[in-house]
């Protein structure tokens, strides 16, 4: 789950393997997926839409399709022209909603321009909404009903991994979200209040930022902009959840080569931080686990079931 790396004071910071530890949720799916089935013959089943041919969406497709067969889901995906309509869109998203063995359906974004992606979200039915970007999710996360809601994946598994870290209680913890976007920064923040959190949520009118996140014992560092969470914004022993991903260029590499990297500067970070994840493997393979763990929650929900555990 988590390698070494020696602090500048000597002392180990652990490096999170989110990809270990997504591996390992997608296998509790798997297992709790085989005792679903056998208590009520329910198998989960997830829609993917796509529209368009963009490159990146291809990929991220492939991918959650691949870990659903994982879960033994039956899982299908849609595929449709760019060209297509909101119309047809929002047609076809009405047929998956009135279909029982549906119980998660995920629209890739981002869509072609003339299609309004606000109108074709809300129209997913709350209780298939395995992004959990439909206002009702947002609103029940928003009151602390997280045994109704769908909790957007990323701030999930950032949430499942401070658990861990911190043996199941961040009570009394200071926290700091960099970023207030709906899909990480603001869910994120309520999941970390929902936990008896001090939270505060940064953002490009923050003053001080780095004195302000230098007193905080967690840091969720989701802005999109490559390594500007500096070693010095991190507290002595704070916890960091680095949520960017970035390509920059990489000339050391080789002409036009580039490299990912994250939000924070993990080489700096990591020498103060007790744990950090890293970019790549670290919350990416996490986002793609709590996508299957919500498509399983969904399905247990409406086959009268309890939630799934992890």
């Amino acid at each position: 789950m988590a390698s070494d790396s020696v602090s500048a004071a000597g002392k180990p910071a652990n490096v999170i393997d989110g990809k270990a530890v997504g591996e390992e949720i997608v296998e509790s799916v798997r297992v709790q997926t085989l005792d679903l089935k056998a208590a009520t013959g329910t198998v989960p089943g997830i829609a993917v839409v796509l529209v368009g041919q963009d490159p990146a969406s291809q990929v991220y497709v492939r991918n959650k399709s691949i870990k659903a067969e994982a879960c033994g889901f039956k899982s299908t995906q849609h595929t449709l022209a760019a060209e297509t309509s909101e119309e047809d869109l929002l047609g076809l998203v009405g047929q998956l909603n009135a279909d029982d063995s549906v119980h998660g359906i995920l629209v890739q974004l981002p869509l072609p321009g003339h299609i309004d992606e606000t109108k074709v979200l809300r129209l997913i039915d709350p209780k298939k909404d395995v992004d959990g970007f439909h206002p009702i999710n947002v609103g029940l996360l928003s009151t602390g009903a997280l045994d109704e809601a769908l909790v957007p994946c990323t701030p999930a598994g950032c949430h499942l991994l401070l658990k861990r870290h911190f043996g199941g209680s961040l009570s009394g913890k200071n926290a700091i979200v960099i970023g207030r976007s709906n899909i990480v920064g603001k869910p994120m923040a309520q999941l970390l209040l929902s936990e008896s959190c001090t939270v505060t949520v940064a953002h490009s009118r923050t003053q001080d930022l780095p004195t302000l996140s230098a007193k905080m014992d967690i840091v969720v560092a989701a802005v999109g902009r490559p390594e500007m969470v500096r070693g010095d914004w991190i507290k002595p022993g704070a916890v960091v959840m680095d949520v960017g991903i970035n390509r920059i260029d990489a000339p050391e590499k080789g002409p036009g080569k580039s490299r990912l990297v994250g939000d924070v500067c993990f080489s700096e970070a990591v020498e103060h931080a007790a744990a950090i994840t890293p970019v790549p493997g670290g919350i990416g393979p996490m986002t793609i686990a709590m996508l299957m763990a919500n498509t399983l929650t969904a399905a247990c929900r409406a086959a009268g079931r309890p939630d799934p555990t992890f």
